[in-house]
């Protein structure tokens, strides 16, 4: 099902003091398809939560519609919009067997029992739970726990799926299996989802389109693959992964899609994707480590030189901070296979280049 945010916006006042507000959300316009899975990605107090809580009904907009199915929902309770939430705490009810915890919902529905039993057992198969059905709370995992959360939320059919953060209580290495398992859950089952989350990693693992937000607007909304590479502005960029920005100044146009870019003496042709540009403007050069190539110091056909401040061997990767005359800060790679590629010492001459088809323009 879909759901459709109309300038959504949320003010908080102070209690305390009635004149001081703070707006947490500002603006939203965003329509999810049905079926589709969106990630609400930024740093801690940026507003995603607040927007996640609007579509669940447990805050009102001070703004704005929120609808669902074509249905304007700002009215109706968070019981009534048939949506289901999966929390970062999971909210299993210890004294109840797993069984039991995800049957709970069609219990209450009035639900007769064969037929819970039968449901119960189809999602468990699903989910990899069905050796756990009589344990309680207290004898899984923190994964097997968010599964069975998972499988409550779902066996239950909510036209739309809500996470908040809901892996932060794992670690690393339940965080990576667990992102990868709803994915998986989300595409068979097919329910429309809105995920929230602060990291990155897991926003590119678990989304079909990701919102990146900041203190309550959106910056951006695109597929994985355009926030990436193709970020909308310098906030995208530097939030989402590593970065350089290499500060440059258009020399020429070539056409109308193409950009001939001065870089300290040395010009590069770049695609200009994110905007018009006029000779003589400033830009910044967005380019990922992975995307620098790096040669010997006796290639001069490349793009900039500069010298191996540090060089960190990792075994498959090599990660190098580069001083270029210039800039203000280094320059980070990332090599792969330096058994091929070779290895460069701290202190080395070095050239570096990319392809123009890896870098992204934006304005300073």
């Amino acid at each position: 099902m879909s759901v459709t945010l109309k300038n959504i916006s949320k003010v908080f006042k102070d209690p305390e003091h009635p004149s001081k507000e703070f707006t947490a959300v500002k603006g939203v316009n965003l329509e999810i398809h049905d079926g589709e899975m969106v990630t609400f990605l930024g740093p801690s107090g940026c507003g995603k939560t607040t927007t996640l809580r609007i579509i669940s009904g447990f805050e009102n907009p001070t703004t704005g519609e929120v609808l669902i199915s074509d249905q304007r929902v700002n009215d109706i309770p968070p019981n009534k919009r048939d949506t289901s939430m999966v929390f970062q705490s999971y909210a299993i009810f210890p004294h109840l067997s797993v069984a039991q915890n995800i049957g709970f919902g069609l219990e209450l529905k009035g639900v007769k029992p064969k037929e819970i039993k039968k449901q119960v057992e189809e999602i468990m198969g699903v989910m990899n739970l069905s050796n756990l059905y009589s344990r309680r709370p207290d004898q899984l995992s923190g994964g097997q726990q968010q599964r069975v959360a998972l499988a409550r939320a779902i066996i239950n059919k909510p036209k739309v799926l809500l996470f908040d953060e809901p892996l932060s209580n794992l670690d690393a290495k339940l965080r990576d299996q667990m992102r990868i398992e709803i994915r998986r859950i989300q595409q068979t089952f097919g329910i429309t989802s809105i995920y929230v989350t602060h990291d990155q990693d897991e926003a590119m693992t678990v989304s079909d389109r990701i919102m990146v937000m900041n203190e309550g607007e959106v910056m951006q909304i695109g597929t994985p693959f355009e926030i990436y590479s193709r970020p909308a502005n310098h906030f995208v960029a530097d939030f989402i992964g590593r970065v350089n920005f290499i500060p440059g100044i258009v020399k020429e146009l070539k056409g109308d899609e193409e950009l001939v870019v001065d870089c300290s003496g040395h010009t590069k042709q770049i695609a200009s994707r994110n905007g018009s540009f006029a000779p003589g403007d400033n830009v910044r050069i967005v380019i990922r480590p992975e995307s620098l190539i790096l040669k010997a110091s006796d290639r001069p056909e490349s793009f900039i030189s500069g010298k191996i401040r540090r060089s960190v061997y990792l075994g498959p990767t090599v990660e190098y901070e580069i001083d270029v005359a210039g800039f203000s800060q280094p320059v980070l790679a990332v090599t792969y296979n330096p058994v091929e590629e070779g290895f460069y010492g701290d202190g080395e001459e070095i050239r570096i280049d990319f392809n123009p088809a890896a870098a992204h323009l934006l304005p300073v």
